[in-house]
């Protein structure tokens, strides 16, 4: 095994996006605030690499620790700008099984980032496959507090140059300060959320 340094887990590396959008496709300006995406992966040593397990145990029970981190990072990422969308993905490397990366993704390690984020009624969006060193994935974005504001569904495209490796997991966090640049395509508007049930 290799040697932990976070809790349990053996952490490589860390990574940290941000893309600012000032402007939609076709060159009109932003309608308000510039659009602010984050992500924060997180390339880990998969404990069950090249086995299987009835019980993920190893991955699961420390991660609010690794929550917790990752809501950190993400307060220092944002700075001032609040956090209104959110999403999560894993990336497995081919050693591992895809329950191992969603392992990661459970509430145990969510409930800590929405507590960073000041709260976050609904459920998270997530994606994940098994892939190695540069593939690319698209994390989805949804309102944090009421899934069906429509304007806010939306996606970042990430890729990680040297991971996963195959008995690596990349687990990946991403947010945004806003909905689409002049999304008009009707629905619950996010002023008028009551985010009571985490859908409207």
């Amino acid at each position: 095994m290799k040697t932990a340094n976070f809790a349990s887990y053996h952490i490589r590396k860390w990574y940290s996006f941000v893309e600012e959008t000032l402007a939609n496709e076709t060159g009109q300006l932003a309608d308000g605030e510039p659009l602010f995406k984050y992500a924060i992966g997180a390339v880990i040593a998969n404990p069950y690499a090249g086995r299987f397990s009835e019980s993920l145990a190893e991955l699961i029970e420390p991660s609010p620790l690794l929550g917790q981190e990752f809501g950190r990072r993400i307060q220092a990422l944002a700075g001032q700008r609040e956090i209104v969308s959110y999403g999560k993905a894993c990336l497995v490397g081919s050693q591992g099984e895809y329950e191992h990366g969603n392992a990661l993704l459970t509430n145990p390690a969510a409930d800590p980032i929405r507590v960073a984020l000041g709260g976050g009624k609904s459920w998270v969006p997530s994606t994940g496959k098994r892939g190695g060193p540069g593939v690319t994935i698209d994390v989805p974005l949804a309102h944090k507090d009421a899934l069906y504001v429509r304007s806010h569904y939306d996606s970042i495209s990430l890729s990680f140059g040297d991971g996963p490796s195959a008995d690596e997991l990349v687990i990946i966090w991403a947010f945004a300060t806003r909905g689409r640049l002049h999304a008009r395509l009707g629905g619950l508007q996010a002023a008028d959320v009551k985010g009571n049930d985490g859908l409207y």
